[in-house]
């Protein structure tokens, strides 16, 4: 399970969350909504601590972390925290030297300290499963946004997180590769893996998510299943966000 705590974060002077709660169960899909500016970003970045918060607490299965102003968690704790999480990037941060076997092997050689033959037979077997096992030896200025994507959920899972963090993966896909990505996204879902996701895309968020939260100037105003959010929002700032995005 996933708990973040009267979380708050401040850039320049200005706080950007406001004492934020929020809870993902395991095996959950839950997707942050809201406006840009809204902190869901910041929120997601939050969790495997490329965004330290300056308040609040953060627990990630057996681990915590409390937050205070001007204390910064020791190495050894981010390092905890962060071996737990997958994270896939909006515009998918893959190596370009690299191809997109050797993208998805690299932490396991690096971090896990693997043999090269049974990180490849990992890789491989991840790739596959994303559709690309055809692209393994493809590097990624040769293939599509939707393909990049999909290695670097690839590459996510390598390292068998125990939630997979995902920061507007679909926002710089037209909707045709968006739809790939969905997709493999929507899978993972059935298949119980515990799940973050900030996006703009209400589509991601009504097929896969099972939980939505919206936020809007860095709070929480609803949250629930997702059906409820979209169809029957409580919130009349969540109806008017929600009507907008579908009809956009």
């Amino acid at each position: 399970m996933i708990a973040l705590h009267d979380i708050r974060k401040t850039f320049a002077g200005h706080e950007v969350l406001h004492a934020v709660s929020v809870e993902i169960a395991a095996q959950q899909v839950t997707a942050l909504i809201g406006p840009s500016g809204s902190g869901k970003s910041t929120l997601l970045r939050c969790v495997n601590l490329l965004e330290v918060p300056d308040a609040g607490r953060l627990t990630l299965g057996a681990h915590s972390i409390d937050f205070a102003p001007g204390r910064r968690p020791s190495h050894e704790a981010v390092q905890r925290i962060r071996l737990q999480t997958g994270m896939v990037f909006q515009n998918f941060q893959l190596f370009a030297h690299q191809s997109a076997l050797q993208n998805v092997m690299e932490g396991l050689v690096t971090v896990k300290r693997w043999e090269r033959e049974r990180a490849r037979a990992r890789a491989l077997a991840l790739l596959d499963k994303v559709g690309l096992k055809d692209k393994a030896d493809a590097w990624p200025a040769n293939l599509s946004g939707g393909q990049q994507q999909r290695v670097a959920i690839a590459r996510a899972l390598a390292l068998e997180p125990a939630v997979l963090l995902c920061d507007e993966p679909t926002s710089a896909l037209d909707p045709g590769l968006a739809a790939e990505v969905v997709a493999v996204l929507g899978e993972l879902a059935r298949e119980g893996m515990t799940m973050l996701m900030a996006t703009h895309d209400l589509r991601l968020a009504a097929q896969v998510a099972s939980h939505t939260v919206f936020l809007q100037d860095g709070a929480v105003v609803e949250a629930g299943p997702s059906q409820a959010i979209f169809e029957d929002a409580q919130d009349a700032r969540t109806r008017e966000f929600v009507k907008t995005l579908a009809h956009g």
